[in-house]
């Protein structure tokens, strides 16, 4: 899910519990549903009061809105009085625990309970509680019931360290190939007058089939702008025609100015798409709504860019329940099959037979798209700290990085160069796929040419050091802007200039364009939606290149240079940054995350402060939840 700002848990200063509340559900109070659940199966077999008392129900500040995290940790650890049950207790409840749903597992209970929880809690509204607890209930049972979560790791989750010790998620390895590692050898600029390709990059899209011209954009519900919300009071103004700065998604006619406008941005040699398509909806999704969106948004997508190859990465909203992507060991109704199959009949007249066969399995694949360039599309879902199914095995599901490495080793053997497409970026990864994912693309540096990821709906990046001191900028992955307005932003995309289609082609970026459609402009009486270039990178930042050194070195720049920092920061959110200004925590907490392709190592952002440390930014510093 997504961040204006980071987690400590990445290098990025953010608290554990605070990373579980900014779930990729779309908004802090639907982050905790999951947990509110996973909590009811103990309160299913035992009488609450045993095991709680809430003083009083502590609601979490609206969404959408600014959310300070050090005023909601400690009503949530009064809210729930775990602390007073003692280790021994906690751990044998948690044992006939384990006993009693793998004996007879009863939903309906589990999911009534919920439903209590999230409404003493004052979590969401009762229509969204009973609709995501009954959407995400089945799944949520059976991944409890088939999870290797011991006693002793559930009550480190609830009482702390002292009482056992939380790592579900433990260490792995991916092999690497004994083949030596060529020495490190930086891309050649092209030659004057060399081809320049550019690629379309779309993320992002969340188009909402309810959303209505004039609903209340600041309902009660976690996504507005729709028919479910309600008109807004007289004061106040409805919905924009094409979108509004506020939690709401687009309507299907913005996307369609989006493509029908893209010819100045053009033309293009093929497009990269990393999905999310549905709306932000998330508690009321069914199967046929995420079918709906895939092909509706497809066809648009085919119709205004014709022959031009779109090639797709699927996003943690492709699914229903979101950020649900079971492992492919999971079989029958549950395993996500179902999303494969219409995603490869979607995008057949785009892929070939080869991808489309690894895509029906795992959702990823590999192809040709020119000679000496070979693309690489993650399915980043199984790297998820949202993905509940990951619960049940961790360890590199679907084996999908070690079909990289082999991809990436034949790449290195023909002399190919590689471009990575994915939804969420390496950094927001649990920590062993993210570390294993790092270790990777220092072997393959030589290999890899481009990395393209979307998710946080803001426009940013990631760099990649050497392992051995963490100081060699090696890589970057860009972090593209989303399309979709959610939360408080202008509609985006981005087009990437790359080193062109000839032989001995580095095929890296050579810079890369944003546009925007200004929502104030377009909705005014009697306007009409023009999309335009916000920025050029190169250009805005002074960089002499694209490659990882210049990124590296602008962070550094901004960390000295507040001006710069500022226009940073304008250009991050697309034009329309939040009325909150961005002081020195903020500040420093967006730098280190452009510095941390890596999670859980704050190692990577140590020389961001002179005496080599960092404040505690995240007990200080406000921000607005997205994805």
């Amino acid at each position: 899910m997504p961040r204006h700002g980071v987690s400590s848990g990445q290098g990025h200063l953010r608290a554990d519990l605070e990373l579980r509340l900014e779930s990729s559900l779309p908004a802090p109070k639907l982050g905790l549903l999951w947990m509110g659940l996973v909590l009811a199966l103990v309160l299913t077999l035992f009488d609450s009061t045993v095991l709680w008392t809430p003083a009083r129900a502590y609601p979490l500040p609206a969404q959408g809105h600014p959310v300070k995290f050090s005023a909601i940790v400690p009503p949530l650890q009064n809210a729930f009085v775990w602390r007073n049950l003692s280790c021994p207790a906690c751990k044998v409840l948690f044992t006939a625990l384990n006993y009693g749903l793998k004996k007879e597992p009863n939903v309906a209970r589990v999911g009534s309970v919920a439903i209590k929880m999230c409404k003493m809690l004052n979590i969401a509204p009762l229509n969204v509680c009973q609709s995501a607890v009954h959407l995400f209930e089945d799944d949520v049972v059976e991944v409890w019931t088939r999870s290797v979560l011991s006693p002793s790791e559930a009550c480190g989750l609830l009482l702390g360290p002292s009482c056992g010790h939380w790592d579900i998620f433990s260490s792995w390895n991916i092999s690497l190939p004994s083949v030596p590692k060529p020495p490190p050898k930086p891309p050649s600029p092209p030659a004057p007058g060399a081809p320049v390709s550019r690629v379309l990059f779309l993320t992002d899209l969340h188009w909402d089939h309810d959303y209505l011209e004039g609903t209340d954009p600041n309902c009660a519900d976690p996504l507005c702008c729709r028919r479910s919300s309600g008109w807004p009071p007289n004061s106040q103004a409805g919905a924009g025609y094409w979108g509004e700065y506020s939690k709401c998604d687009l309507p299907l006619r913005t996307l369609e100015s989006l493509l029908k406008g893209l010819g100045p941005a053009g033309p293009f040699e093929m497009v990269y798409w990393t999905g999310d398509i549905p709306a932000h909806d998330v508690w009321q999704q069914s199967r046929q709504d995420q079918l709906r969106a895939l092909t509706t948004v497809t066809d648009l997508v085919r119709k205004f860019l014709g022959p031009v190859p779109v090639y797709p990465a699927v996003g943690n909203h492709e699914s229903t329940p979101v950020n649900g992507f079971p492992p492919p060991f999971i079989k029958g109704n549950q395993s996500s099959q179902w999303l494969y199959e219409a995603m490869a009949k979607a995008w057949e007249p785009w892929l070939p037979a080869d991808a489309l066969h690894t895509l029906r399995i795992g959702g990823f694949y590999a192809l040709t798209p020119r000679p000496g360039l070979r693309l690489i599309s993650l399915n980043m879902n199984f790297c998820s700290r949202e993905n509940f199914w990951l619960l049940i095995n961790s360890t590199d599901p679907a084996g999908q990085l070690q079909w990289l490495v082999e991809e990436l080793q034949a790449a290195e053997n023909r002399g190919d160069k590689v471009h990575i497409i994915g939804h969420i970026p390496p950094g927001h990864c649990l920590k062993s796929w993210s570390w294993n994912y790092y270790k990777i693309v220092a072997r393959y540096e030589n290999t890899l040419a481009g990395q393209f990821f979307g998710h946080t709906h803001v426009d940013e990046f990631e760099i990649f050091y050497d392992e051995e001191t963490l100081s060699r900028p090696l890589a970057v992955a860009f972090l593209g802007p989303s399309a979709t307005t959610y939360i408080n932003l202008n509609p985006g995309y981005r087009v990437y200039q790359i080193d062109g289609n000839y032989p001995g082609s580095s095929h890296v970026v050579l810079d890369h364009e944003t546009y925007i459609l200004n929502l104030t402009q377009a909705n005014a009486p009697e306007a009409t939606p023009h999309w335009k270039r916000l920025y050029r990178a190169r250009e805005t930042y002074g960089l002499p290149d694209a490659l990882p050194a210049s990124w590296h070195n602008l962070v550094y720049r901004m960390r000295d240079n507040e001006q710069l920092f500022q226009t940073f920061w304008f250009l991050y959110h697309k034009g329309h940054p939040p009325s909150e200004p961005c002081g020195t925590p903020c500040r420093l907490a967006t730098l280190c995350a452009q510095l941390s392709a890596r999670a859980d190592s704050p190692a990577l952002c140590r020389h961001l402060m002179p005496n080599g440390s960092l404040p505690d930014a995240h007990s200080l510093w406000s921000r607005t939840l997205l994805c």
